[in-house]
């Protein structure tokens, strides 16, 4: 499914790749030969509930300017994957101009920390999820994707990642189970650190839940190989059932259909503790599938209030630079919503969230 698109990302990578510099590749970890800043005081660990919509991360925008201007505290940065399969290096979208390196973002993640905010970098996305360029499903060694994992923390000093699995990647049960090793590893590292550091699964879902077997699959995994998974991020769009939508209640309806689910995977955690660890992103507007699956701004702020009462754990949508009325009528756009609104009227509707 091409919950999460990455339409336009070619060219963009095109266009970074003419105007940056190009940096060598390691996957070596944290202790690579690229450059980094001078030790940072240790991150703070994220709040119980937060909203943290989606950065189109190819583009050539700023996520501390974009987030300023929308008022949103805090941002999902998207997307993470490597060059070409078989590869172990990891790049912003796959690209040697945007590595994984102050250079790229950490400025603009500094004056987002200093204004009390934050970023979740996110690997994977529906163009690596379908090319094999998602590192889990790319690289074979787990102890590298562990240390790739790791770069990420302490190059930006966050304590989340975010994993987009879908497509391919969903079904791919090596690719899975690496995944899965690597996160446990990561987490023995943070304890050994006192660092503090937590995982999003963001996957896929229909009215009746996530997809079966592929993304219970993935989170049956995650137990096996002791890796904990903080929140369960579900993508409440798409659903590609032919069928009209009244988004706002279909997202209820389809997150009490996976907390369902939740409860065989995670039969110790109650159903309280099964709710904290859900999370919801939209897709605003008109989505990929088109007109049947129009999220509206009535929408939003249905979603918003529901999600304060349930308590869940994360809000967010896809995507920042698609809040805004400029291609009314329009379904998928990267850059415009497709439906009447004012700019950042999504992002000022779930703002509230953070402080719930």
């Amino acid at each position: 499914m091409n919950r999460l698109r990455t339409v336009g990302a070619v060219l963009a990578a095109a266009v970074l790749a003419a105007t940056g510099s190009a940096a060598a590749s390691a996957a070596a970890g944290p202790a690579s030969h690229r450059s980094q800043p001078q030790p940072q005081p240790q991150a703070r660990p994220l709040p119980a509930h937060i909203f943290a919509p989606y950065f189109e991360g190819y583009t050539t925008d700023d996520p501390a300017v974009l987030a300023a201007e929308s008022g949103d505290k805090y941002l999902t940065l998207a997307f993470i994957q490597t060059p070409a399969a078989g590869s172990c290096t990891i790049d912003w979208n796959g690209n040697a101009a945007t590595p994984i390196a102050y250079s790229t973002y950490g400025a603009s993640i500094a004056k987002i920390h200093a204004r009390g905010g934050d970023v979740i970098p996110s690997f994977g996305g529906a163009g690596a999820d379908g090319s094999g360029e998602e590192i889990a499903d790319s690289c074979t060694d787990v102890a590298k994707i562990a240390a790739d994992y790791e770069q990420v923390i302490t190059t930006y000093n966050v304590t989340r990642l975010d994993f987009d699995v879908e497509g391919d990647s969903e079904s791919n049960t090596a690719g899975i189970d690496r995944r899965n090793e690597a996160i446990a590893l990561v987490e023995a590292w943070a304890a050994c650190h006192h660092r503090t550091v937590q995982f999003v699964y963001t996957l896929g879902t229909n009215m009746t839940g996530l997809d079966v077997p592929q993304g219970e699959n993935v989170l049956q995994s995650a137990v096996a190989h002791h890796a904990r998974i903080d929140i369960v991020n579900i993508m409440t769009f798409d659903y590609y059932d032919g069928l009209p939508h009244e988004m706002g209640q279909d997202t209820v309806t389809a997150a009490t259909a996976v907390i369902k689910q939740l409860e065989t995977i995670y039969p110790h955690k109650t159903i309280e503790q099964l709710w904290h660890m859900l999370g919801i992103t939209e897709m605003i507007g008109i989505d990929d599938y088109g007109p049947p699956e129009v999220f509206t701004t009535a929408d939003g702020a249905y979603v918003e209030n529901w999600a304060a009462k349930t308590g869940i754990a994360e809000l967010s949508f896809w995507a920042l630079e698609r809040d805004n009325g400029g291609c009314v009528g329009t379904a998928g756009s990267d850059n415009c919503s497709g439906v009447a609104q004012t700019t950042w009227e999504f992002s000022h509707e779930f703002e509230p969230f953070n402080r719930r």
